[in-house]
């Protein structure tokens, strides 16, 4: 790929990243606006911007931090089109760091961005169709997903989701995420009303983890 190609690519994924980036931005906002207008139907200022307070700065900083985060793994084109369709850190982001895994390409390489973009891109279109077939087969297969059999499944899914992601993030540098799990693990134990403030927390893991990996690489343990 010449230096020329690499940049028109480049720019062609910013403007359109932008553009898509935007609509998706306008679509979020249009759906309930226009339900608000439809039904005249409008929320009370008070109770909207007390709630809004209460959650919106936690969701700034996670989108900061994830921006920053996934941003360098994932490329222009990943990125882009991962916080466009969402759900990054439970599906793209392990889909992206597999498929480039899988490819042997770096991270932060011209390869690498176009690995992780069609890898985004395959599970985005997988996870539309799943949706599909399930909102179709939703009703014949209730009796089936309600049954006494699944339940323990059911019950456990967060967890199983959540695990998974563990042994690929972890697996990949126990010594960095040693620290900040342990962290959160003794907090918890120790104040178990936090555990509604799970988001609030993220951050200050996120905190830990790059302290902790910045003092690991000044002495060269990484």
């Amino acid at each position: 790929m010449t230096n020329d190609n690499s940049r028109s690519y480049s720019e062609k994924i910013h403007i359109w990243g932008r553009i898509w980036g935007v609509i998706a931005i306008l679509m979020f906002i249009s759906y309930p606006l226009v339900v608000s207008i439809y039904y005249s139907a409008w929320p009370d200022a008070g109770p909207f911007f007390k709630g809004l307070l209460g959650v919106a700065p936690v969701f700034w900083l996670v989108g900061a931090i994830e921006a920053f985060t996934y941003a360098p793994m994932l490329g222009s084109g990943g990125a882009y089109l991962g916080f466009v369709t969402g759900n990054l850190t439970n599906l793209k982001v392990p889909c992206a760091l597999n498929a480039m895994e899988s490819a042997k390409v770096k991270a932060g390489t011209e390869e690498a961005d176009v690995i992780s973009t069609i890898a985004i891109a395959v599970s985005s279109i997988v996870t539309v169709l799943i949706i599909f077939a399930g909102v179709l087969l939703l009703a014949p297969l209730q009796p089936i997903l309600e049954s006494p059999v699944l339940a323990p499944a059911f019950a456990n899914i967060l967890p199983s989701l959540f695990g998974a992601l563990a042994v690929i993030f972890v697996s990949r540098n126990w010594k960095i995420a040693l620290a900040p799990l342990l962290f959160m693990l003794v907090l918890f134990i120790a104040v178990p009303s936090l555990a509604s403030s799970v988001s609030i927390m993220v951050p200050v893991g996120a905190l830990i983890a790059i302290g902790v990996s910045r003092i690991l690489y000044k002495k060269g343990k990484i």
